[in-house]
């Protein structure tokens, strides 16, 4: 910069151009002096003349630098000017000002163009060069400033210190700008530069006190005004409004932080609300899933297996994403509340994402306790399906065969008998009797499938058992009057025998007639008692049997397509979701390209993971069919639907995790300045210590990583602390792990250059004009609507000796942004 604002050939070519400048100039850095020297109680008429002996000189650099300069020296003779001149240009070479081919001599000897420049080198110093927008600084960043500040205002377009300022519109858009209340400006006129000129000019001496340092008649009736002129003009204006410049830079400090803390807190809120409806929602589901109490039917049991389905398939994949969503909000906003010097995140009792998991465990736990029970008591139902079934069969069958029994057994037919009657009838009660005792294992089996029954806890038990006793006290009764009848027809046959005897005689002579008699009879009684309509019904029974073993063959052959089905495509499915998590493990740890190119790579990956759903919907209505064909085991795949869905969830939630760590690298990255070099490096010292390439560090493992970097963490009293120190910065959630992003984070930690909470008071000390507390009236006035009702809200009361009324405390809400006190 030295060389610009002296050299000679510049200053040189600059008049020559047109002298006129140098009329301007003279005008203009008079006025400016004697802006600065009235200060002092002094002035100059004659810019050449009155800084000949160096006193004047020396007095206007003390009133504009606020510096004292070397005691001048009040002799009249050359030597003491030429000594005083010579203690100024010390004094400007001082403050690091290149002064090239000016000298004490010429500024003694009243040379014109040397005084000129020297005060131009003195104006670039200390009026213009401190001046910096953004990151510009000197006639860039006054230029930059000009262009901010005009850019709103119709036919103005400020881009140089010359021909951009003729019209005078860019002076009175500068004015009304800061200061609307004193210009008009929507009534000013393009094409009337001089009267824009002197309105502005006019203005400016009267209202913000700065001298007229410019004539309107020169500036419009030269081509191309002196930029020297201008530049010097138009920095007392940024001076003049320096102390609203101030307070803009501090106020866009301010909304800079309180926008970082407000986008900060609406993440914390969405946490919160995300983490409360989510563990509602496990809440909810818990005891839906623990409910064990069983259905009667097997219908109802499927039904409820249903609803378990949807569950999986339709209610809990969107709270998967929720809670995966939950995690990746919670690293970005600890990211970001590190990058930004903030304490970090901790979120309501019982909503830590520690919380979280645990209750997560507590639900899969639930829910795989209530498929194994869901599928066991299909089994249960099923067996007593089948073992009613068999009860009901055996039951009927016993009573139909029991079906008049006791009316036969309590027909008192041997009454009327004759002996040989009673001899069929005896034979006859005996073949009943065979076969009564034939039954009894039949009447056995039903009582032991009924307590069975009971035992399983068989929904219509009572029934069973209600037709169970009636069989079992049915039976009791055959036995007693089976009994009863043998008694009755054997007394029977010893009375009628008594009476043969007394026929004897008589049966001697009729006994051909008697034996025709006795064939004939037992011919009847042998069509009576012999089972030709069971051996019938046996004979039909045979083509029902051979149909229900071809319809049993056939379910079979279906159920051994469908698991091969299954199988085939679980069989499929199951390794691809294998091989993805293992190929998105290496993309995280592997340094392959930029943190850009992996994030490319990887939602590439995430593309390809989604487009694979279709995949798993065919293996979710094959599993369907399966379930609702009460198959239970497939000796054709090791995959269970439940492990394809579990799978699948992991590696929807690991793509997931792993694009937000490089996110949240990258956001690291660009705010710490890190280059990719150093990335690498601290990428592949944490590869080194994850032994088992599992994305995090456990403190033993981080512990030996930070002593291979050279910290002094060994195992002592003093190493411990310092560590127990750091685990605290890296791990403060204390999940007993160190993500590669909290590595990063430590490593850079000192590298960033943030906001502080002192940078803050200052900012929120210039709004308030110096005072130890704001009022809400200012905090309007200075901030956007929302931000200043968001520090009113927050802002404690000021309890300081100079209070007023509405006084607020700014230092400590300050300290609160940043976690040094609380909010």
């Amino acid at each position: 910069m030295g060389d610009y604002m002296a050299q000679e050939d510049d200053w040189d070519r600059d008049l020559l151009l047109d002298p006129a400048w140098e009329k301007q100039q003279r005008k203009t850095f008079t006025a400016w002096c004697n802006s600065h020297l009235r200060k002092a109680g002094t002035q100059i008429e004659n810019i050449d003349e009155d800084f000949r002996d160096g006193l004047k000189l020396m007095l206007l650099l003390e009133v504009i630098s606020g510096e004292r300069l070397p005691k001048p020296e009040r002799g009249k003779m050359r030597v003491h000017k030429i000594n005083n001149v010579n203690k100024a240009l010390d004094f400007i070479a001082s403050k690091g000002v290149k002064l090239v081919s000016i000298g004490a001599e010429e500024i003694v000897d009243g040379n014109a163009k040397m005084t000129l420049g020297m005060i131009w080198t003195i104006i670039l110093r200390f009026a213009i060069q401190d001046i910096s927008v953004e990151e510009t600084s000197a006639k860039e960043g006054l230029l930059l400033w000009c262009q901010r500040k005009t850019a709103p205002y119709k036919n103005v377009n400020v881009q140089n210190f010359h021909i951009s300022w003729k019209d005078g519109l860019a002076f009175n858009a500068l004015i009304h700008r800061h200061r609307p209340e004193l210009i008009e400006y929507d009534k000013l006129r393009k094409d009337d530069p001089v009267t824009n000129l002197n309105n502005a000019f006019e203005v400016a001496e009267k209202y913000l006190d700065i001298p007229k340092m410019l004539d309107a008649e020169d500036i419009v009736g030269t081509l191309r005004p002196d930029e020297k002129a201008i530049m010097t003009y138009v920095s007392c204006f940024y001076h003049a409004f320096s102390g609203a410049q101030k307070a803009e830079t501090a106020a866009n400090r301010i909304c800079k932080v309180l926008a970082v803390n407000q986008e900060n807190e609406h993440l914390m809120e969405d946490y919160e609300r995300l983490a409360s409806d989510l563990l509602e929602w496990i809440r909810r589901t818990i005891p839906w899933l623990e409910d064990r109490v069983p259905q009667k039917t097997i219908q109802e049991m499927q039904q409820k297996l249903e609803d378990f389905r949807d569950y999986r398939r339709v209610h809990k994949p969107p709270k998967v994403q929720e809670k995966c969503q939950l995690e990746i909000n919670f690293n970005t906003l600890q990211t970001k509340l590190r990058l930004s010097n903030r304490p970090a995140f901790m979120p309501s009792e019982g909503k830590m994402v520690s919380d979280i998991n645990n209750g997560w465990q507590h639900l899969e736990q639930a829910e795989k306790g209530y498929e194994e029970w869901l599928l066991n008591e299909i089994r249960r139902l099923e067996r007593l399906d089948h073992l009613a079934e068999k009860f009901r069969q055996k039951a009927s069958i016993h009573e139909a065969w029991t079906d008049g029994k006791e009316a036969m057994l309590k027909h008192r037919d041997y009454e009327t008998a004759t002996l040989s009657d009673i001899k069929a009838l005896i034979r006859k009660h005996e073949a009943f009797e065979s076969d009564l005792a034939a039954h009894q294992d039949r009447v056995e089996q039903i009582a032991a499938i009924a307590q069975e029954l009971n035992e399983l806890d068989y929904y219509d038990s009572h029934n069973v058992n209600t037709r169970c006793q009636k069989i079992c006290d049915q039976w009791d009764a055959l036995g007693s009057l089976t009994h009863s009848r043998r008694e009755a027809l054997e007394k029977t046959e010893k009375q009628l025998e008594t009476i043969d005897q007394l026929h004897l005689e008589y049966a001697k002579r009729a006994a051909p007639f008697n034996n025709w008699m006795e064939s004939a009879m037992e011919d009847l009684q042998d069509m009576f008692i012999v089972h030709t309509i069971e051996e019938i019904e046996v004979q039909q029974l045979v083509p029902k049997r051979d149909h229900a073993l071809l319809e049993e063959q056939r379910k079979q052959q279906s159920n051994e397509h469908l698991r091969r089905q299954f199988a085939s495509q679980a069989n499929i499915v199951g390794p691809w979701i294998q091989t993805k998590m293992e190929e998105i493990g290496r993309i995280s740890i592997e340094m392959n390209g930029t943190l850009e190119d992996q994030l490319s790579h990887l939602k590439q990956y995430e593309r390809s993971i989604v487009d694979y759903k279709p995949n798993l919907d065919l293996l979710e209505q094959q599993h369907q069919l399966i379930q609702e064909a009460l198959i239970f085991d497939n000796k054709h795949t090791n995959y269970t639907m439940e492990h394809i869905r579990v799978g699948w969830e992991q590696l929807l939630t690991t793509i997931a995790r792993t694009i937000n760590e490089v996110e949240n690298q990258i956001l690291t990255r660009d705010a710490k300045g890190i280059s990719q070099e150093q990335m690498q490096e601290f990428r592949a010292s944490f590869n080194h210590f994850d032994k088992e390439h599992g994305g995090a560090l456990g403190p033993e493992e981080f512990k030996a990583c930070l002593i291979s970097l050279g910290y002094d963490v060994e195992n002592d009293r003093q190493g411990d602390a310092e560590f127990n120190r750091i685990m605290s910065v890296v791990d403060p959630n204390h999940s007993g792990l160190v993500t590669f992003q909290a590595f990063i984070d430590f490593m850079s930690r000192e590298t960033t250059d943030t906001d502080t909470a002192d940078q803050v008071i200052a900012s929120f000390k210039v709004l308030a004009g110096d005072k130890n507390f704001i009022t809400a009236e200012e905090l309007r006035r200075e901030l956007p609507p929302d931000q200043a009702e968001y520090c009113i809200a927050r802002m404690a009361p000021y309890q300081g000796p100079d209070a007023v009324p509405g006084a607020l405390d700014y230092k400590s809400f300050s300290t609160a942004l940043y976690g040094e006190s609380d909010l």
